[in-house]
């Protein structure tokens, strides 16, 4: 509107050509305004309710990425310090499984010998009481023995020498007898 007495004074030369270029071209002057006004209404809405709101979803999500790396690195250390403790639980775990071996090898060990020691202890009370009652038995055969040759020689003597034997007499030959059988 300022426009155009200014280029009226200039000769309208420039303004006519431009005219003449528009109508060439096929511009038509209020259709080109309303179009401007209509592309920056569109440019206006697209940024209000479509760019801005794809930017903070983007703005979000790179956020969300940023967020999601971090939280990765924690749990990468997370996860090592927990390989690492579990490594020492392990050696640890193994270092007294071989104390337990090792604690077990030596109880067994020292079982196995009062085991023996009680063994040859109970095998040789068998033994003593084996002689003992070898010794009773050998004593008791030896009294029967005596015995039996005192009467034996007795009842010999009684027949050979034709009388009977006091018993001063039976007595001695006893003893006389039991002497030599234990000689």
């Amino acid at each position: 509107m300022f426009i155009a007495p200014i280029l009226a004074e200039s000769g309208g030369s420039i303004l006519d050509s431009a005219r003449q270029t528009g109508e060439a071209f096929g511009v038509n002057g209020p259709l080109f305004i309303s179009q401007c006004v209509s592309f920056l209404l569109v440019c206006w809405l697209l940024s209000r309710f479509a760019y801005r709101p794809i930017l903070n979803v983007l703005e979000q999500r790179r956020q969300r990425i940023a967020e999601s790396l971090e939280n990765a690195e924690k749990i990468k250390a997370q996860l090592a310090e927990a390989e690492t403790k579990h490594a020492e639980i392990l050696e640890r775990a193994n270092g007294e499984a071989q104390k337990m071996i090792n604690e077990a090898r030596t109880s067994a060990a020292a079982l196995a010998q009062t085991r023996q020691q009680q063994a040859i202890a109970e095998a040789e009370g068998i033994i003593a009481q084996a002689r003992e009652a070898i010794g009773l038995e050998r004593d008791r055969m030896l009294a029967e023995l005596r015995r039996e040759v005192a009467r034996l020689v007795v009842d010999t003597t009684g027949k050979v020498t034709g009388k009977i034997l006091t018993a001063d007499d039976q007595r001695r030959l006893s003893e006389e007898a039991a002497r030599e059988i234990a000689a």
